[in-house]
């Protein structure tokens, strides 16, 4: 955990090749002078700022600074959380959301408690096992992916409001006042958001509410410095900080979505939101060359996967086989192979099915898992199954973490699943509609949008909550936390934070260095070793000649961390997607 200026020049190199080699670094730099001397934009963010007080670290600016100004008003590390999440779903329509849903993990440093909060979506009432499946039995992607039919029951509202009724200092109106204003006041379009706006419209243009959100009057699209005002959307913040989150699930809100839902044979109900309910969990735990890992459990797999990759790769001295070679990156796809076949078959809503998490998690069953690893050649996935632990009884996500003076700590991924989900707007709200019932297996066996295998533990069931990949995740050391980090990514979420982890821990890296490091994927199925830009090429030639198939595609994941360092904290914002900024002071 030690940040040192010598340790920093090479994360400047590593950064600065990332940025041009994987075309990530194309932003234009944003002034935000009343932030103060911590805050940075983008063209500083390849150095970790350092802040005494309080540090909040996201995927868009403007929501950052939201955050640190909560802080700097007495609020917590759950007000700020709050309010960021609020204010993204203004600033990052991408993925900040009200019509989707996502998990929060929370350390309270009074009660010395760390403790998850569910917020995922359910699905709806009407929504069976074979619903999304077509006269000849194959699965209906449109219906599933691009419809009203596509979305889930959502839950970020209550979330949020149960986050802030459990550990909010702040009144929730003041909470919710910024994004109210980003809303009703606009903001300035950055580049990314004007570039992702003209890709999603094909998605867009079939429907006349996204289209006057998202587009001028005369149907041009927003370019980079003009003003976008979301005056509906405003409203509904505004309903929603008067009334709490009754407005969204029993007030005009609900009578509006639900209308829409209606007109376009959607599956949502009155009784649908009225019965939603955010959920307290006990967080998954694990240890690791003598640290603490909670994460979120089930229905997101990505604690109990994250935890059970760390325990095979124990077994083995990845620090002195260092961060980058062949031999590590083999044992890190061996062992991530294992862990997603597990997902493929054991995995799902715990409020439905029994999920072995004991087992998965044990360090028996990975030590049984690393002595079938062969440490010099590759296995195929179809050598591969499901293993046997003993048992008990989207691509556009978005992570942000905060912590406070305190220590008081939340690590929170929310979603939509696919950027802008199924790119529909309620009318007359403002709020955009998840397409997260794609994250069921719809038909057993078949792979979702992101290629992942699901079984009968994640078929489509009324009331049920869909797997997820999303891994908010706090790291301790002798009881205090050090590390807060999560990512976007879709499938590829709990490989990208394992990855954090290991190069803050096993590889001593600040976390800079730890985020700017090119990672590697693999998911059991398809059988392909998944890399960034700027990888040795002799390492590439190594792991093919171990029988590894690679191949380099776009940049993986978004990660928004913070570390404890001499004095206070350090925070990064990756530099994957630009627009992102860690605010402290």
């Amino acid at each position: 955990m030690k940040f040192t200026l010598s340790r920093l020049f090479p994360c400047i190199f590593i950064g600065l090749f990332l940025a041009i080699g994987c075309s990530l670094f194309l932003v234009q730099p944003i002034s935000f002078a009343s932030a103060g001397p911590a805050v940075y934009n983008a063209r500083d963010r390849i150095h970790p700022i350092f802040a005494r007080n309080g540090l909040v670290v996201s995927q868009e600016a403007l929501a950052s600074e939201v955050g640190l100004s909560i802080l700097k008003q007495g609020g917590n590390a759950v007000d700020a959380a709050v309010a960021v999440g609020f204010a993204l779903a203004v600033t990052l329509p991408q993925a900040g959301n009200l019509g989707g849903g996502g998990f929060m993990v929370v350390y309270d440093t009074m009660r010395r408690t760390s403790e998850a909060l569910d917020f995922r979506e359910t699905a709806p009432a009407a929504a069976n096992r074979d619903h999304y499946l077509n006269q000849q039995g194959a699965v209906d992607e449109q219906r599933i992916r691009y419809s009203h039919q596509a979305a889930g029951v959502p839950g970020t509202v209550a979330g949020l409001a149960l986050a802030h009724q459990r550990h909010g200092r702040l009144p929730w109106r003041h909470l919710l006042e910024p994004a109210i204003r980003l809303a009703d006041q606009g903001f300035p379009v950055s580049t990314e958001l004007a570039q992702s706006l003209r890709e999603a419209r094909p998605r867009m243009e079939y429907w006349p509410a996204s289209l006057q959100v998202f587009f001028k009057a005369d149907g041009a699209a927003y370019q980079p410095g003009d003003t976008l005002v979301q005056k509906d959307l405003a409203t509904s913040l505004r309903r929603i900080a008067i009334q709490g989150s009754k407005a969204f699930y029993e007030g005009e809100i609900a009578r509006k979505l639900v209308a829409d839902m209606q007109a376009h044979k959607g599956l949502i109900t009155r009784d649908d939101l009225k019965n939603y309910r955010a959920v307290v969990r006990e967080p998954v735990r694990g240890r690791y060359r003598g640290y603490e890992i909670v994460s979120m459990p089930p229905p997101s797999s990505g604690g109990v996967h994250l935890i059970q990759i760390l325990n095979i790769l124990e077994a083995w001295p990845l620090a002195e086989l260092g961060s980058q070679s062949a031999a590590t990156i083999h044992r890190l796809a061996e062992a991530m192979k294992r862990a997603y076949a597990d997902r493929s078959e054991y995995l799902g809503d715990p409020d439905f099915v029994n999920v072995p998490i004991a087992g998965l998690t044990a360090k028996a069953y990975a030590r049984e898992l690393a002595a079938q690893i062969d440490l010099e050649q590759t296995q195929p996935a179809t050598a591969i199954k499901p293993g046997q632990p003993q048992r008990y009884e989207s691509e556009q996500t978005t992570h942000y973490s905060v912590v406070d003076r305190q220590g008081n700590a939340a690590a929170v991924t929310y979603t939509l699943n696919f950027g802008y989900g199924s790119g529909i707007v309620a009318a007359g709200t403002g709020i955009l509609l998840n397409n997260e019932m794609d994250d069921f297996a719809a038909k057993p066996g078949v792979p979702n949008a992101y290629g992942l295998i699901g079984g009968d533990a994640n078929a489509v069931g009324p009331g049920k909550r869909p797997l997820s990949s999303m891994t908010p995740t706090l790291v301790f050391k002798d009881g205090q936390p050090v590390l807060v980090t999560g990512s976007p990514g879709g499938s590829r979420i709990i490989t990208t934070v394992l990855q954090i982890l290991l190069n803050v821990i096993d590889h001593q890296m600040n976390i800079a260095e730890a985020t700017v490091a090119p990672r590697v994927h693999h998911q059991w199925l398809p059988d392909e070793l998944r890399i960034e830009e700027g990888l040795s090429p002799d390492t590439i030639r190594v792991l093919e000649e171990m029988g590894h198939t690679v191949v380099i595609k776009d940049a993986m994941g978004s990660t928004q961390s913070i570390v404890r360092g001499p004095g206070g904290w350090y925070g990064f914002s990756d530099t994957r997607r630009p627009g992102g900024l860690a605010a402290g002071y």
